[in-house]
């Protein structure tokens, strides 16, 4: 069927072309009753008003291509909410892995939004701004910085379990962070000590060591120098299934000896025995709110910018490897 145009609708009401534009666009220089009737028209010819610039270009996903193992699941989970959250929305996206600034740089320019993701360096954050392109950021932004961000909720998660923990009994709990540097297991330890040292009779314990093979030479030292943790919390579901694989093999009983929890509630949550209690992040829901914060920032362009912060609300799982403290520590040595 052929597309209705400005100079159809003209022709059935004997208008010129330009004031047929003028009446749709709302622009001065028509008559109030000439718009009507323009618009009238319109709607029974099956007029189809085109759609702005920034509507028409796409919306770009820049994912950083240099992404570990553990992230790797939860970057899935980003893409699919973006690309499900844009087919809804009828809005076109195309998808891009790279951290080459020039390459970003290309994109930039015909693009309606952008979205990054990962860790980017400084130049690809740069030339985003420079464009003044509508862009929302998932992954960590400094303090203050103006630009809008969704994220998960960290902090509370370590909460969360602090207080789920020494609910359950326990009073020496050891945040097992393995490799240091990153800031969302930092963020976790952070709120955890926040829960803990609400109570005196707590005591927090971080294990940091290199994850080939570290786990258990770091958990012997803490045992050689006195302590004996009956829970772990652990940076990330990936430390937690080495955890728990590792005490197994050492003749521990889980959740009996020593609980052990993770974050992050990947498939391997549910695959090993027994199941992890673990943290869920809300990956699909945090991509889909991106998509429509940077709809909205597109939509209201112009308009003067303060930068938002959307934190999506991670979901606590309790299943089969956690559990009340155990009257008796159990060591290594004992295993």
């Amino acid at each position: 069927m052929r597309k209705v145009t400005l100079q159809d609708i003209a022709n059935h009401t004997g208008l010129s072309k330009f004031a047929v534009s003028c009446s749709l666009s709302g622009k001065a220089g028509v008559s109030e009753a000439t718009r009507r009737r323009v618009e009238e028209t319109a709607a029974t010819l099956g007029y189809q008003r085109p759609k702005a610039i920034d509507e028409q270009r796409k919306i770009t996903l820049i994912f950083h291509d240099q992404v570990d193992s553990v992230s790797y699941e939860l970057r899935t989970m980003l893409q699919d909410g973006m690309q499900k959250e844009a087919h809804r929305l009828g809005q076109p996206v195309r998808l891009q892995w790279t951290h080459d600034a020039e390459m970003v740089e290309a994109m930039v320019q015909d693009s309606a939004g952008i979205i990054l993701v990962g860790p980017h360096q400084q130049k690809t954050l740069a030339i985003v701004k420079a464009a003044g392109v509508p862009s929302v950021r998932l992954g960590w932004v400094s303090p203050l910085e103006p630009v809008d961000h969704v994220g998960g909720t960290d902090h509370e998660a370590g909460i969360a379990v602090g207080d789920y923990l020494f609910g359950l009994g326990h009073r020496d709990i050891a945040f097992v962070q393995g490799k240091e540097g990153y800031r969302g297991r930092m963020e976790r330890y952070h709120g955890l000590r926040e829960s803990l040292e609400q109570h005196l009779s707590a005591r927090l314990h971080d294990l940091r060591f290199d994850e080939d093979g570290g786990f258990i030479p770091a958990l012997q030292t803490l045992h050689n120098s006195g302590i004996t943790p009956t829970a772990l919390f652990c940076a990330h579901d990936g430390l937690a299934l080495t955890a728990v694989s590792e005490l197994l093999a050492r003749g521990y009983r889980i959740p009996d000896d020593i609980s052990v929890v993770g974050f992050g509630d990947f498939s391997a949550a549910t695959q090993i025995s027994p199941s992890l209690t673990t943290i869920k992040v809300q990956g699909v829901e945090m991509g889909a709110a991106a998509m429509r914060l940077v709809l909205e920032r597109i939509a209201t362009r112009g308009q003067p910018v303060i930068a938002r912060r959307i934190l999506i609300a991670s979901t606590f799982i309790e299943r089969r490897s956690s559990g009340v403290a155990p009257k008796h520590s159990k060591r290594l040595d004992d295993a």
